[in-house]
């Protein structure tokens, strides 16, 4: 199983076509999009390239293999865009034989209560423009960090699974840091 995940491209499209080159050179068997994908928001400078509906265009090209979550600048007028679901607050996967969780991250953070009682093995979030890659009390924690408007210092990035591993990935391909699940159930 192959899994592309990407946060927080904020209408760049610019950087929306770099992770769409490697994600056509990967043909992964989904595409975890984690909020944020057209609007900037009022707090953040327009990105590199910014152009929303191009933006929307690429993505729909791979519409078929997206699951997404809503962002917090994520709206109703961006779903009109966007030939796949996108508003949905969280996605509940099981993969490998875990539970993941995925949202955005400005409604549930890996130390919230969560909506089902069901615990989870992998929490994955954007939202933040940090990339983090842990684990966490036998969880782990992973934000790929953002296409578009990095934070902190980090370049920009993206993620990855394939094989029992998370990478986090630079724009080039290249992987960043690593870490693998250990089969324990």
């Amino acid at each position: 199983m192959k899994i592309i995940f990407v946060s927080d491209i904020h209408g760049s499209l610019s950087r929306l076509e770099k992770v769409a080159e490697f994600i056509k050179s990967e043909n992964p068997d989904n595409i975890v999009m984690l909020g944020d994908a057209l609007y900037h928001g009022p707090r953040n400078p327009l990105p590199e390239e910014y152009n929303p509906s191009a933006v929307a265009l690429l993505l729909n090209q791979f519409k078929d293999k997206i699951t997404a979550v809503r962002g917090n600048c994520d709206s109703e007028v961006d779903q009109m865009l966007i030939d796949y679901p996108m508003m949905a607050d969280y996605s509940q996967l099981f993969i490998d034989g875990k539970k993941w969780f995925a949202t955005h991250g400005h409604l549930y953070q890996p130390e919230s209560s969560f909506p089902s009682q069901e615990s989870f093995d992998v929490f994955i979030s954007g939202h933040t423009h940090l990339p983090v890659l842990h684990e966490q009390d036998g969880k782990i924690i992973f934000n790929p960090g953002s296409i578009s408007l990095p934070k902190g210092g980090n370049e920009p990035t993206f993620g990855m699974y394939e094989n029992l591993t998370f990478k986090l990935m630079s724009l080039e391909g290249e992987p960043l840091e690593q870490l693998e699940i250990i089969n324990q159930k």
